[in-house]
């Protein structure tokens, strides 16, 4: 199902036919650097990354991350989406693309679209992001979607802070 649709972008539900992608994604050394190890580490610990994950927030929430793929040769670039949690206020966006469509401005491109969607789809009036502090690229493409720096917090059992950013004005 697709949700957003961008010039060069389709974001549409993850479903287990993209677990060999999400396998690869989420043991890129920049998602395990900034992001963390999730324990995926076969196809069937994809799928069930998938389905415990997005799947499952698409019932409870109706949103949830997305796969972005390319118009062009539908491609799978990356994530991104609408993250519900209990240890914020707010649902916050969350985007991850594999290094080799970084640089082509998708990752701005989705994210910009997933905004949108919150605000005029889902009437979200504030969207929060949490980024590794050590992740400059994130935090300048919170920077472009207009997101400013709100506050450090420690996230549960997390050894370090992260940043948080918010929409609201």
């Amino acid at each position: 199902m697709n949700v957003v649709e961008t010039p060069r972008l389709i974001l549409r539900r993850l479903h287990a036919g993209d677990a060999a992608f999400i396998l690869e994604l989420v043991n890129e050394p920049s998602w395990l650097r900034f992001i963390g190890d999730r324990n995926v580490h076969s196809i069937e610990d994809a799928e069930g990354y998938i389905a415990k994950g997005p799947v499952d927030s698409y019932a409870k929430n109706g949103f949830g991350l997305y796969l972005v793929e390319v118009k062009e040769d539908a491609a799978p670039a990356g994530m991104c989406g609408l993250i519900r949690r209990d240890t914020l206020p707010h649902v916050d966006i969350g985007f991850a693309f594999s290094p080799r469509f970084w640089g082509r401005g998708y990752a701005y491109e989705a994210a910009a679209g997933v905004m949108d969607h919150a605000r005029n789809g889902l009437g979200l009036d504030t969207v929060l992001a949490i980024v590794n502090p050590d992740n400059e690229r994130s935090k300048s493409l919170l920077g472009k979607l207009g997101m400013r720096f709100e506050r450090k917090m420690r996230m549960p059992n997390e050894e370090s802070d992260v940043d948080v950013f918010t929409s609201a004005s």
